[in-house]
């Protein structure tokens, strides 16, 4: 019998059917609709195999999160995986002396974790060197929580970092907000507060900008409350566990 680190081919199938109906059905019971674009599934498979990736897409799935750059580089380049449309998202904290390493990942789709104006430019630099006309998606990290171990840009500076974004990172396309928040939040007393504070940064901000808050994604939720998440608003969650079993420990260098 597999142990839940070793996933088999039929658990990935499974875990991918169970998490995308759940996300359906919490989407579909949502009163976040009108704002909120049907929500997107990531895959996290950090410390995973490529060999579960392909199983994983073999199912369906194409977007993969990966939270340490030099995995993802070595993962998508894999030879069994760089030849398929993979949309690949970066989920961890990025260090700006990595963002030329992290532009080099072929199918780089989203960098989720932009957490200040420094980033954001040193990511763009990095991204226009590639001359491409393709824009790099990314979210901004917010630090819904006020914890001061956690990254992100405090939810009052949100609207003056999509500014910068806009105007002095013209390799970048703003697509929305994410957040990591509190771990372990008990919803017997109430709904996750890190969730309503991404929510309602995003009304400010679509309130100053004069923008629709369809058109600015909400990326929070993780294995353990993505229901919740989705009931919230969230538009992206990062499911890694309930598709690919538990993570054996690791520690790499980014």
């Amino acid at each position: 019998m597999s142990s839940p680190s070793s996933p088999t081919r039929e658990s990935i199938s499974g875990g991918l059917e169970t998490v995308r109906n759940t996300l359906q059905t919490a989407y579909r019971l949502s009163s976040w609709r009108e704002k909120q674009p049907e929500p997107r599934l990531v895959a996290v498979s950090k410390t995973k195999p490529a060999e579960v990736v392909r199983w994983a897409y073999e199912s369906g799935q194409r977007h993969f999160g990966e939270n340490y750059v030099k995995e993802l580089v070595e993962k998508a380049n894999d030879p069994s995986l760089a030849s398929l449309d993979i949309r690949w998202h970066f989920i961890g904290h990025l260090q700006r002396n990595k963002c030329n390493s992290l532009v080099s990942t072929p199918g780089l789709w989203m960098v989720e974790t932009v957490d200040s104006d420094r980033l954001a430019t040193a990511l763009d630099s990095s991204w226009r060197k590639k001359q491409t006309e393709q824009r790099l998606r990314i979210y901004l990290q917010v630090n819904t929580s006020g914890e001061e171990a956690k990254s992100g840009c405090q939810p009052q500076d949100i609207p003056r970092s999509v500014e910068h974004v806009r105007n002095n990172c013209p390799g970048l396309e703003f697509r929305g907000l994410m957040t990591i928040g509190r771990m372990g939040h008990d919803y017997a007393t109430g709904p996750n507060p890190d969730f309503e504070v991404l929510a309602r940064t995003r009304e400010d901000l679509c309130s100053q900008l004069g923008v629709q808050p369809r058109t600015v994604e909400l990326s929070m939720g993780m294995s353990a409350d993505f229901t919740q998440a989705v009931a919230a608003g969230s538009s992206n969650v990062r499911v890694g566990s309930s598709i690919f079993g538990a993570r054996a420990p690791k520690t790499p260098s980014s």
